[in-house]
């Protein structure tokens, strides 16, 4: 099973390679995450040394895999969604969270780094395709959302995170771009040199529209059981 998993992995590295140089890209720009959610932490030790860094949806995984030294030596992100009552147990643990979607979740993240004497690195979440069930920041409300980081001090924002709605790549291109519009707007003012969007069904859409990091899960792992 490792070595299913191990040659996917590589597999999932020559096929950047190839998407980026032709597009223009250094494929050094792009990280590589390993959507790691219902995976063992065997499974995840196994595609260390293929992936730039993993990625937990649900806190509890995140802890369970992070005190069993699952993600030894690389970085780790959270990319779900994450309530206020969860964020101890991320902050000064977790390398990036995605999904700040609300000034109130930016605070209590910013709140549990200050009384840890830390700054957060976090990543702004967009609900880019307005889709109900999707959590994220929706574009209008943006500007309020960085205006309360602003003044946040224990948080850098680090840049965009987006799922588009479900569909094809061709489906999905579009959000993508619309995506890094907004990243290219706010990108000089703030820095941002993160832009997360690109799954395992589109992640080379994503790469074609600018995406610095890619989440793979079934790409790397198989389906789910």
């Amino acid at each position: 099973m490792e070595e299913n998993i191990i040659a996917r992995a590589e597999a999932l590295r020559r096929e950047v390679e190839a998407v980026c140089r032709k597009t223009g890209r250094d494929p050094a720009e792009i990280t590589v995450l390993a959507a790691t959610k219902v995976q063992t932490a065997e499974r995840v030790r196994a595609v260390l040394n293929f992936v730039d860094a993993c990625g937990e949806n649900r806190v509890q995984e995140f802890c369970e895999k992070y005190d069993a030294g699952a993600y030894t030596g690389k970085p780790v992100h959270f990319i779900g969604h994450l309530q206020t009552n969860k964020v101890k147990f991320l902050v000064g643990r977790c390398d990036l969270i995605h999904s700040v979607d609300s000034p109130r979740l930016a605070k209590a993240v910013s709140d549990r780094a200050e009384m840890l004497g830390l700054v957060q690195d976090i990543l702004a979440e967009l609900n880019i395709g307005r889709d109900e069930n999707k959590t994220g920041c929706l574009p209008e409300d943006l500007p309020e959302l960085l205006s309360a980081i602003r003044a946040l001090p224990g948080v850098r924002l680090r840049g965009l995170m987006c799922v588009p709605p479900k569909g094809t790549p061709e489906e999905t291109a579009p959000w993508f771009a619309k995506t890094r519009e907004i990243y290219e707007k706010y990108a000089p003012e703030w820095g941002f040199d993160i832009l997360s969007m690109g799954m395992s069904g589109d992640w080379a859409a994503a790469i074609r529209e600018g995406s610095t990091l890619i989440r793979v899960g079934t790409g790397i792992f198989g389906a789910r059981m």
